[in-house]
């Protein structure tokens, strides 16, 4: 099933195996781009790369970053981003910036018409850059080496909280606190308190991770300051135990 979104109309269709049978959506593709006959033509070429090598996918287009973000507020759940850089108002870069705040896993793929933009892209982790005119080769490359990277399954820790088996992703994890037997793991969205020692619980993390104090664990990933006496998630700054600031900034620095 491949859908077309536009801010005018939604169209739905099956693409079929010459069996008859509809493929299974396996990917959600966003196509942000200002000038239509462009988001056409990507869209096609996706469509056909989807098409020859049996993968399911969820195309939607916007004509706009800001169309994007408002979709984007009750949906997140995207693969890839074809994101054009030199949009009007908010340009791609700008648009993947915001993404970037609370999703780590989407493959980035930018669209421009100018090289120097390139250097820009590492900020926000951006698989390629697609220079205009885009090469339907060049492209079904790309969308292959996403697809690649979507496979592998991300680092993650199973906990029961509440009765319920839930997998978290390492990615999600802001930082773990200590109280008594129990702990408690805040995420990017929600926290889960169960009864597990801190040390056992660091033991099933990769080293992603630091111990900044006896009662702290922090993902080296979200960690936005260091100080001689805290170290910060975003605004919340966690305290880091004397002796350690040497080892958390070469920690931080070789994660980096």
């Amino acid at each position: 099933m491949i859908y077309f979104y536009t801010q005018l109309q939604f169209i739905c269709f099956d693409v079929q195996y010459p069996s008859g049978k509809a493929l299974h959506m396996k990917y959600k593709i966003a196509i942000c781009d200002d000038e239509q006959e462009q988001i056409e033509y990507i869209a096609s070429l996706v469509s056909a790369w989807s098409d020859r090598n049996g993968h399911g996918c969820d195309i939607r287009t916007f004509a706009s970053a800001e169309a994007f973000l408002f979709e984007y507020e009750d949906d997140s759940s995207y693969d890839v981003l074809l994101l054009d850089v030199e949009m009007k108002n908010i340009t791609g870069i700008e648009l993947a910036k915001r993404i970037r705040k609370d999703n780590d896993r989407a493959e980035i793929i930018f669209i421009t018409s100018h090289f120097e933009f390139a250097g820009e892209g590492y900020e926000v982790d951006a698989l390629h850059y697609l220079i205009k005119p885009i090469s339907e080769d060049k492209l079904t490359q790309v969308l292959t080496k996403a697809a690649e990277k979507l496979s592998q399954e991300p680092p993650s820790v199973v906990i029961t909280c509440e009765g319920e088996t839930i997998r978290l992703r390492e990615s999600d994890i802001l930082y773990i606190e200590s109280f008594l037997h129990y702990i408690v793991i805040r995420t990017k969205r929600e926290e889960y308190k169960i009864k597990e020692s801190i040390s056992a619980f660091e033991a099933k993390l990769s080293t992603d991770f630091y111990r900044t104090h006896r009662s702290y664990l922090v993902s080296l990933k979200h960690v936005t300051k260091i100080s001689r006496t805290s170290v910060n998630i975003g605004d919340t700054a966690l305290p880091l135990a004397r002796g350690k600031y040497d080892d958390i900034n070469r920690a931080f620095i070789e994660h980096n």
